[in-house]
């Protein structure tokens, strides 16, 4: 079994990679292959909603010079999908947020590449925000039906300086939780593939409030 994480921030070495690696770690120990993918210190432009990847379903976005389209295969062939961010005036950074905007895009417009894999948020944070970031990254796994791991409190890991946030006793527990739940998760998936099979993938029905 694999779990791909995605590191939002700029900085390769910052709390956000040290929270990531924390994870890894325990990943690792339970002989679950990690990898971690930094997108952060990438040039990501947003999404522009021309709509081409649902027309084609190639699952590919069409602004294909950066790392988006690889990073989306990597995460369609792991069993578990972790997106960490830092906070960014409350919110997810920039780059995150365009990052996660056209991978889970894709994703739902090509049949749900993501849907029943197990995932989770994390962020890391010098002060407050974390709450709000951290909520916002969820939307992304609950809209493709994923299967959330949760740790004993919210996925937060407070520091300002790198590596700081492994001083955070509270938050590396919170995430050595998070991630024995993970772990459980993933394998109750799999020992239940030949035995229970998945709910058929429902056409989502779109509306707005004019009809």
């Amino acid at each position: 079994m694999k779990v791909v994480a995605i590191n939002g921030s700029p900085k390769k070495e910052g709390n956000t990679a040290h929270v990531l690696k924390a994870l890894g770690e325990h990943f690792t120990k339970n002989e679950i292959e990690f990898e971690i993918i930094h997108v952060g210190d990438k040039t990501i432009r947003g999404c522009i909603a021309c709509g081409t990847c649902a027309k084609t379903k190639d699952e590919k976005c069409s602004l294909s010079t950066d790392i988006v389209n690889d990073s989306i295969q990597a995460m369609k062939n792991a069993d578990g999908i972790v997106i960490g961010s830092p906070v960014y005036f409350s919110g997810i950074a920039g780059t995150m947020k365009s990052f996660l905007d056209r991978a889970f895009y894709v994703s739902g417009s090509n049949g749900g590449l993501f849907r029943h894999k197990v995932g989770a948020a994390v962020t890391a944070v010098r002060r407050s925000g974390g709450s709000s970031t951290f909520d916002s990254l969820n939307h992304y796994l609950t809209y493709s039906e994923m299967i959330l791991a949760t740790g004993n409190y919210w996925n937060i890991a407070h520091g300002r300086l790198p590596g700081e946030v492994l001083q955070d006793l509270e938050g590396m527990q919170t995430l050595e939780v998070l991630t024995n739940n993970f772990i459980w998760l993933l394998k109750m998936k799999n020992a239940s593939l030949n035995t229970i099979n998945e709910p058929e993938r429902i056409k989502k029905v779109s509306t707005n409030f004019i009809r």
